[in-house]
C-alpha cells in the first residue's frame, strides 16, 4: 500500500512505519549552508507544524496535495449533540490510527538540538506528542495534546487510552464495521472521515465519569483560543532566542504566525523550512522549500556548538 495516501485502511492500524523522506538536493544543501551561517552562535526557538509529522504517516491540513478539509469548530461541537456524536465516532477511528505513529528523524533531530543546548525551547502546533516521544522536554504543546480528554463541565482530565477502552465497551464491533466500510481518510488531529452515516449515527458517546458532563479532546479546536499561559511561555522562548526557526508549518493560523511577526519585529532572523508557501514568507530572512525532517537532521548535525 502506498504510504503517501491520505487514507489508510483500518487493518493498517497495527503498524505505522516511519516514512523515509527524499534525500536533500544540492540546491537544498547550499541553502542549508546559508542557514547554518545565519544561525551559528545563536540559541534558537523552534516552531514546528504538521509538515514535520507527515514523515511519520500523519497527514497535514495544508501541505502540497493535501485534500480540502473542513474540521469541526468548537462552536459546532458545543451546540449540537449530533455533531459531538459524529466527532467522537470519527475520533475513535482516528485515535486507533494516530496512537501507532512513531517519531521520525526530524523529531529526533529536534531532541538532539535541545540536548546540545541549541534551543531555548520548542513550540509545536501538533497534538501528536511525537516530540516528547523522541525525547524533547522543553515543549509547548500550543494546540494541546491528543492523548488526553477534558470534561467541559467539571474540568477533570482523563487519559485518551482509558476513554478508548470505554468507547470500545459502549460500541462493540464498531472498528470492525468501520473496516468493512473501506478506506478511511485521516486528519492530523486524530479526526477521520468516513462515509458510513448509519454507522456514525449508531455510535454511543461517553460522558464524564465524575459528573456526567461533556467530554472533549484536550486540544484547541478551530474557533477556540489557545490558553494564555501557553502563549506567554512561547513568547518567552522567542524572546530568549537569537533567532526563530520554523519547520513544517504553513503559518495559516494566527496561533503560530504571531511568533514569526514577534521575532521579525524584534529584529531577529526568521528561518522557515516548509514544503510549500507560508503566510510568514515575506518576513523570512531565509526560506527553504524542502523536506522538513531531513533538513532538521542536517542542521542538528551541522550547527556548531555554542
Amino acid at each position: 500500500m502506498d504510504q503517501q495516501r491520505r487514507g489508510i485502511g483500518l487493518t493498517g492500524f497495527a503498524s505505522m512505519p516511519v516514512l523515509q523522506p527524499p534525500a536533500l538536493s544540492q540546491d537544498d544543501v547550499r541553502v542549508l549552508g546559508s542557514i547554518r551561517e545565519l544561525l551559528a552562535g545563536k540559541r534558537l526557538a523552534l516552531l514546528t507544524g504538521a509538515g514535520l509529522s507527515t514523515d511519520s504517516g500523519i497527514p497535514d491540513y495544508r501541505g502540497p496535495g493535501a485534500p480540502v478539509r473542513s474540521p469541526m469548530t468548537y462552536q459546532e461541537f458545543i451546540r449540537d449533540a449530533a455533531n459531538r456524536q459524529r466527532y467522537w465516532a470519527r475520533n475513535h477511528i482516528g485515535w486507533s490510527h494516530l496512537r501507532h505513529a512513531d517519531p521520525n528523524q526530524g523529531h529526533h533531530a529536534a531532541a538532539e538540538m535541545e540536548r546540545r543546548g541549541l534551543l531555548t525551547g520548542l513550540i509545536t502546533q501538533n497534538v501528536d506528542r511525537l516530540h516528547e516521544d523522541a525525547g524533547s522536554f522543553n515543549v509547548v504543546d500550543l494546540h494541546g495534546r491528543y492523548d488526553q480528554v477534558v470534561c467541559l463541565d467539571c474540568g477533570r482530565k482523563y487519559s485518551r487510552r482509558l476513554l478508548a477502552a470505554v468507547l470500545e465497551e459502549l460500541n462493540p464491533g464498531f472498528l470492525e464495521k468501520a473496516t468493512e466500510s473501506g478506506l478511511v481518510e485521516m486528519a492530523p488531529d486524530a479526526d477521520a472521515t468516513i462515509d458510513d452515516q448509519a454507522l456514525i449515527s449508531s455510535f454511543v458517546i461517553a460522558v464524564c465519569p465524575a459528573c456526567g458532563g461533556t467530554l472533549k479532546p484536550d486540544f484547541v479546536y478551530f474557533g477556540e483560543n489557545v490558553p494564555k499561559g501557553r502563549v506567554e511561555r512561547s513568547y518567552s522562548m522567542v524572546d530568549e532566542a537569537g533567532a526563530l526557526l520554523v519547520a513544517g508549518s504553513s503559518l495559516s493560523v494566527m496561533s503560530g504566525l504571531r511568533f514569526v511577526r514577534h521575532a521579525s519585529k524584534s529584529g531577529k532572523p526568521v528561518v522557515i523550512i516548509n514544503r510549500g508557501p507560508t503566510r510568514g514568507d515575506e518576513l523570512a530572512t531565509i526560506k527553504l522549500v524542502a523536506g522538513v525532517s531531513e533538513s532538521l537532521t542536517w542542521l542538528a548535525a551541522e550547527l556548531p556548538p555554542l
